[in-house]
């Protein structure tokens, strides 16, 4: 296959992400680069053949992946988001207090628990698999987050403005309708005022696919075949 050459180095005041245009975990970096206005530059990785540029960068393998103009390497999406907060000090997502902030890494490790969700039920019912009971744990999770925002009385999940919590929950719900789960909105009217919210955001819009090109994306996906370039 025709790989790329590896990119140059990092310009001085510039950050590079290594990011796939339509994995949700590289998309929280690059809501965050874009809610914080960070300069950056990003280079697509072919997730099927990796090239060994890259693999020497991250052996992992895995998008988001950050590099510097030293040439360090951050990897892992809340650790990549997180360094970004940190070191672009600038319209700051994350609380300053202590408290503030582990209550947002527990919100998220609670959605950790949701995300594969979204994965289980479209593959199982792809497989023509009874989903139902993964759709009921789905609807149960669902409602504990919407009760979340009814106590808090706030329009965002850290407080009434967008904070990092919501950006690293938002590249699931923005493929609702992909997954052909949007319904599951209608029994959460409070989560679902948050979507409509998210989508007035200027990051969520700079950084949002159509459904249509998602859509093709995913099944070239399912079929095993990925066309990572869809749309370009």
């Amino acid at each position: 296959s025709l790989r790329s050459p590896a990119p140059g180095p990092v310009p001085k005041d510039s950050i590079r992400l290594y990011s796939m245009r339509f994995c949700p975990f590289a998309q929280r970096a690059r809501l965050v680069l874009n809610a914080k206005g960070i300069k950056h530059d990003i280079v697509n990785i072919n997730l099927k053949d990796m090239p060994d540029w890259f693999l020497e960068r991250n052996p992992l393998g895995f998008v988001p992946t950050l590099e510097t103009s030293a040439g360090e390497v951050i990897y892992e999406s809340p650790i990549t988001c997180e360094y970004l907060d940190e070191a672009y000090p600038e319209n700051k997502l994350l609380p300053s207090s202590p408290f503030g902030k582990a209550q947002q890494k527990m919100m998220l490790e609670n959605f950790a628990k949701i995300t594969p969700y979204f994965y289980k039920i479209p593959m199982g019912r792809n497989k023509g698999e009874d989903v139902s009971g993964l759709e009921c744990e789905l609807k149960e999770k669902l409602a504990k987050l919407n009760e979340d925002l009814v106590n808090k009385k706030t329009k965002f999940f850290g407080g009434d403005s967008v904070t990092m919590i919501d950006y690293m929950m938002w590249p699931w719900f923005e493929r609702l309708e992909l997954f052909e789960l949007k319904h599951f909105l209608n029994g959460t009217p409070e989560l679902s005022k948050w979507t409509e919210r998210m989508l007035e955001d200027p990051a969520v819009k700079a950084t949002m696919h159509s459904v249509d090109t998602c859509k093709a994306f995913y099944k070239t996906y399912i079929e095993g075949k990925p066309n990572y370039d869809y749309g370009l």
